[in-house]
């Protein structure tokens, strides 16, 4: 193995800076790699992506980092799924809950899968995903997802913060573990005669250079895009959003452990609960309404027509670019590329990038052997969250605009996502079709049924027929039951984070 001690250049800061300065310093420590980030005090970050999914967790516990550590520091919160509102109007599935799942859902979710196949074919039986997790009654009891010593399942679960401070705060862990940080404008980067990056130029007059460079420098790809010019793939066909507005709100006085997302005119509105505040963001697609107009539809959502709140207004690209790594550089985060922050994947994106990276990396002795397949790999996932999102706005049934006219009817979508569609709409049984696509890995099975049964995809209820008794061999009653015997375990969700802050 090539043992040669490695120079790291990180450009740009952010969470998704920090979390690739941790991972790299936390799984090469013992290799003596000098990883230094490097970020500009002119240059803003994002800083509107507050939610995760559960890889998260994963995250810092392989950092070292407790939640009594971060969550204070970060006015975290708890969030064991998403709850969408008004994204159809089929009646009784103009709500459900894309939960987190916990290892209890393993005695629920045959009845729910079992349930729903049925219902597609025409039997009378209880579909809606909402009755057979325990994330869903975790959300309407407004209980927090940390169970007690003796309880004998494990719950997965994300978080809600501050991005801001939790790039603060992955900033000081990283010093910690001997990363070194640089404040500077990096304006050029040079290439030498095989197309590697060479050295960065800043504007202070100094050269950096470094054996990999990673770069977090955006939407503006700053390496990866501009300096070697990899090809960026363009989502816009399939995803119309490009926009958003955000801003703050008091927080509630009693909250829930979920994201709330719901569907507006000309696309949706998130609700974050942080400790402190709300986070709110309206995204929308500019080919259907002005900032102006969504500015306003937005505040009036949340019932602030005269409200003096300041409100940032964003710009965002999907897609992603053609070579997550290429030469000598990494991409990491908005820089490698976007889809939108429906389902919160942009952090878990980030993780498994700059983690597989590690792997392979090792795996080729410190060279760029298993480049290709790494680049596959990351490409795959990318494209199948895309698929996954995108099918939230393609089996909508909504028609109160052009915008959602034109998301139900859309078919530039891919070939994969139209066999699930095609395979749910004919009866079958999905899972042999995400299993024979090893799509299970990205989104579970779980998943996908509860998206395409939270939103009413079955025969209207005129057309649904009274089954036999194995039909109906699983009691509603004794499901609710379990599941709230389970829930008995938890405490509330503020009592838990109290708990945190001492």
């Amino acid at each position: 193995m090539n043992t040669d001690k490695k120079r790291i250049i990180i450009l740009g800061g952010g969470t998704a800076g920090w979390i690739a300065a941790n991972l790299m310093a936390t799984h090469w420590q013992d290799k003596g790699f000098d990883i230094t980030l490097v970020e500009s005090p002119d240059i803003g970050i994002i800083g509107v992506g507050e939610g995760s999914t559960p890889p998260l967790k994963a995250f810092m516990d392989v950092i070292g980092v407790e939640e009594s550590e971060w969550m204070p520091e970060c006015n975290a919160t708890y969030k064991v799924g998403i709850t969408f509102r008004d994204w159809s109007t089929k009646p009784g599935f103009t709500q459900y809950v894309h939960p987190f799942l916990a290892q209890p859902d393993q005695f629920t979710a045959p009845a729910f899968f079992h349930n729903s196949f049925l219902r597609r074919k025409g039997i009378d039986l209880e579909g809606h995903p909402d009755h057979f997790f325990l994330a869903t009654e975790l959300i309407r009891q407004k209980l927090a997802p940390v169970a007690p010593e003796n309880f004998p399942f494990e719950i997965a679960y994300g978080y809600h913060f501050d991005s801001g401070l939790l790039g603060q705060f992955l900033a000081r862990v990283a010093a910690r573990k001997g990363v070194k940080y640089k404040t500077a404008k990096v304006t050029d980067a040079l290439l030498d005669q095989q197309g590697n990056i060479d050295c960065l130029k800043t504007a202070e007059g100094e050269t950096l250079k470094a054996d990999l460079y990673v770069d977090c420098s955006g939407f503006r790809g700053q390496l990866i895009q501009q300096a070697l010019n990899v090809p960026f793939q363009s989502c816009a066909e399939s995803l119309f959003n490009d926009s958003a507005v955000v801003f703050p709100t008091e927080q509630d006085v009693d909250f829930g452990p979920h994201t709330i997302s719901t569907a507006l005119k000309y696309g949706w509105a998130w609700k974050i609960p942080l400790t402190n505040r709300n986070g709110n963001g309206y995204v929308y697609s500019s080919r259907f309404v002005d900032d102006d107009k969504a500015e306003t539809e937005f505040r009036a959502h949340l019932g602030l027509l005269d409200s003096d709140v300041e409100a940032r207004r964003l710009k965002f690209k999907v897609g992603r670019v053609e070579q997550h790594w290429a030469k000598n550089c990494l991409a990491v985060g908005l820089s490698q590329g976007f889809i939108e922050p429906l389902e919160a994947t942009a952090l878990d994106m980030v993780q498994e990038t700059v983690t597989r990276f590690i792997e392979a990396y090792n795996n080729g002795s410190h060279t760029d052997k298993f480049r290709s397949e790494f680049n596959n790999r990351i490409s795959a996932r990318f494209d199948a969250v895309r698929d996954y999102i995108v099918c939230h706005y393609r089996i909508t049934s909504r028609t109160d605009t052009d915008y959602w006219i034109a998301n139900g009817s859309n078919e530039k979508i891919s070939p994969s996502l139209r066999s699930i569609l095609m395979a749910w709409m004919s009866g079958k049984n999905i899972t042999d079709e995400l299993l024979d696509q090893k799509l299970d890995v990205y989104f579970p099975n779980v998943s996908w049924n509860c998206l395409l049964t939270g939103k009413g995809l079955y025969p209207t209820q005129e057309q649904l027929r009274p089954g036999n008794e194995l039909a109906h061999k699983y009691r509603m009653e004794d499901i609710s039951e379990f599941i709230r015997r389970c829930a008995l375990n938890f405490k509330p969700h503020l009592k838990q984070i109290e708990s945190l802050c001492g």
